[in-house]
């Protein structure tokens, strides 16, 4: 089915509520990390990752064989000093040889065991993590623009990368670490009670300490990762803002100031990476402190209880292998601990961002679709606020009968771009109802009004790619030839055929290859390919070259035919050539009719008109 096409709509924006990292004074905002405690946090974590919990028990239970193998040689090395070289009937060659070659095949065991566990480890947490990153991408583009932008856009980015790497970093490396740690220190604390219990309790005494010093930084290390965490965000969306709005920092010669805001942010996250690493140097040196101690402890203890008689040489040599077994678990403990602050306040941030609820919430399968054929739009009793300020719109009524072009005028700020917004559902009104088909958008489901409905901003966003590829993003499954002919029915295949490659010609970043006019040729091709029966052009055509504008005029007449289209118009000959004129003033719409009528009505509309035509002929 062919439709027609937009006509040009001109400059003119409305303030946007919200830019760069400044919170809405009110709505729905992003935390800056959700407040559950550690366990709850990973406990919440690991429940988002189902994949990540795949295998988990086999894993944990090959960890702990590992474990359990190396135990073996130190109990091997006492059996054979006591047994073997020092036993009763003198030393046994043959047993030694059979406990030295049953220790080699428990340590030839354990590092093949210990590879099957790293194996699965990557695998499982790698998986996880990349679900994770995938429902926490996803959540960022279920979110309004508003809500977005209660958070730097860098920062946003640091959620779905740099916090869930944090997160990886320790699974991989810590997560299962400390839990077979934890479980090593049980079995040779076991072992130690068995073979001497004086020894035990010397030993575990003297880490009473590190576990009391343990407690009392873990908060503090919590709020230093926190903070390095935020300020990484920080760093992150600096940076990015700065790169995007690199030529106009470089039209007013602010390279140095722009520099030294950058080189403040890099700082900040320095210092506090400095901080919270020291508390990580502090907090590991006092386990290794107690580690060296309670080896020392065991040597001069132990030496003691031989020379009473408690304890055999083959028996001390064995608790001195395990004590071993035993502080090298707690050195490993104290650092994976901090680590896990680290992780767990990059979770929190990824927990406060899908915790955001969306408040443009898909209906799904308990919506409906919009009615087949052409469309009418209604607005009922519409009013709209941005966060924290006036009301831009109110008690606005409008209805648009099926096939009808509609110019809407006002002056800069009267609210013409947020109606655009309400009618293809960008924002939901705060009060009254926006009906197209006669169904209320919040009851349709997404894919029919995305694909019924269609809006072309005021600036055309252009992907890294090809000519052909970003006008493709108008409808899945398009060809090359459908984008031709997208092109030829707007009158723009000469144009592309023009450019230096054609349709494979590349866009460049954001499309800075191609001019800001050819961008918007770009766009609306993209929306004819789309096909919608409702079409929204907010300033659509602000930016095309003088030199095109007779031509886009007539692709965009033709765009247009056939199906109900909004405009949102500065230049008063869309408004001519439009079936019904919109006047917004104050957020309210105060006249509408055609453009004949309004004029000799000599009202608001019919001002604006007269100071539009003299700006065009300022002599006459």
């Amino acid at each position: 089915m062919s439709r027609r096409t937009p006509p040009p709509a001109t400059p003119q924006a409305e303030p946007t509520p919200q830019s760069g990292g400044t919170p809405p004074a009110g709505g729905t905002r992003i935390s800056r990390e959700a407040g559950d405690g550690v366990v709850a946090t990973v406990r919440r974590g690991l429940a988002l990752s189902p994949l990540m919990r795949q295998g988990l028990l086999g894993t944990l239970a090959l960890g702990m064989l590992a474990t359990a193998g190396r135990v073996v040689v130190p109990l091997a090395a006492g059996r054979t000093i006591d047994v073997g070289i020092d036993g009763p009937d003198g030393p046994d060659p043959g047993l030694v040889w059979r406990l030295a070659l049953v220790g080699a095949a428990v340590v030839l065991a354990t590092a093949v065991v210990s590879y099957l566990v790293n194996r699965r480890l990557f695998t499982a947490t790698e998986a996880g993590l990349a679900e994770l990153r995938t429902t926490a991408f996803r959540r960022v583009h279920d979110l309004s623009a508003l809500t977005q932008g209660s958070d730097q856009r860098g920062s946003l980015v640091a959620r779905v990368t740099s916090d869930v790497d944090t997160i990886s970093t320790f699974l991989q490396f810590g997560g299962l670490l400390l839990v077979l740690s934890v479980g090593q220190l049980l079995v040779v604390t076991v072992l130690l009670g068995v073979i001497s219990w004086p020894l035990m309790l010397l030993v575990l005494a003297c880490f009473v300490p590190v576990v009391l010093f343990g407690r009392w930084m873990q908060p503090r290390l919590s709020a230093a990762f926190s903070e390095v965490r935020a300020r990484v965000g920080r760093v992150l969306g600096g940076i990015s803002e700065t790169v995007v709005g690199a030529d106009t920092i470089r039209a007013y010669g602010a390279e140095q100031r722009t520099r030294e805001r950058v080189d403040a942010a890099v700082e900040d996250q320095r210092r506090a990476q400095v901080r919270a690493q020291t508390l990580v140097a502090t907090s590991f040196s006092t386990g290794v402190l107690a580690s060296g101690l309670v080896v020392a402890a065991v040597v001069v203890v132990g030496a003691l209880l031989g020379l009473g008689g408690d304890l055999t040489l083959g028996e001390l040599t064995t608790v001195l292998l395990l004590v071993q077994l035993f502080t090298g678990p707690v050195q490993s403990l104290t650092e994976v601990l901090n680590e896990l602050q680290n992780a767990v306040a990059g979770w929190r941030r990824v927990l406060a961002l899908l915790d955001t609820p969306v408040d443009l919430a898909d209906p799904g399968a308990a919506g409906t679709d919009l009615p087949d054929g052409p469309l009418d739009v209604r607005v009922d009793g519409v009013g709209y606020a941005y966060p924290g300020g006036p009301p831009a719109l109110s008690d606005v009524d409008l209805d648009v009968p099926a096939g009808t072009r509609v110019a809407v005028v006002g002056r800069t700020g009267s609210g013409k771009t947020t109606l655009a917004k309400l009618l293809t559902r960008l924002q939901d009104p705060d009060t009254g109802r926006v009906l197209v088909g006669g169904a209320d958008l919040r009851e349709v489901r997404a894919a029919s009004l995305r694909r019924r409905v269609a809006m072309v901003p005021q600036e055309g966003f252009l992907f890294e790619g090809t000519i052909a590829e970003n006008v493709a993003l108008g409808r899945e499954g398009s060809t090359e030839q459908d984008v031709r002919r997208a092109l030829e029915e707007l009158g723009l295949g000469a144009w592309a055929a023009g450019l230096p490659d054609g349709l494979g010609t590349r866009v460049g970043q954001r499309g800075e290859t191609l001019s800001a006019g050819e961008r918007q040729l770009v766009a609306l091709a993209r929306a004819r390919l789309a096909d919608p029966d409702v079409l929204v052009l907010d300033e659509a055509t602000s930016a095309v070259d003088p030199a095109l504008d007779v031509a886009i005029g007539a692709a965009l007449e033709r765009l247009m035919a056939g199906r109900t289209s909004v405009t949102i118009a500065h230049r008063m000959s869309t408004a001519e050539r439009a079936d019904l004129v919109v006047v917004v003033s104050g957020g309210r719409v105060t006249e509408t009719g055609r453009h004949a009528d309004l004029v000799g009505a000599g009202g608001h509309y019919a001002e604006l008109h007269r100071a539009w035509a003299a700006q065009l002929d300022p002599v006459g």
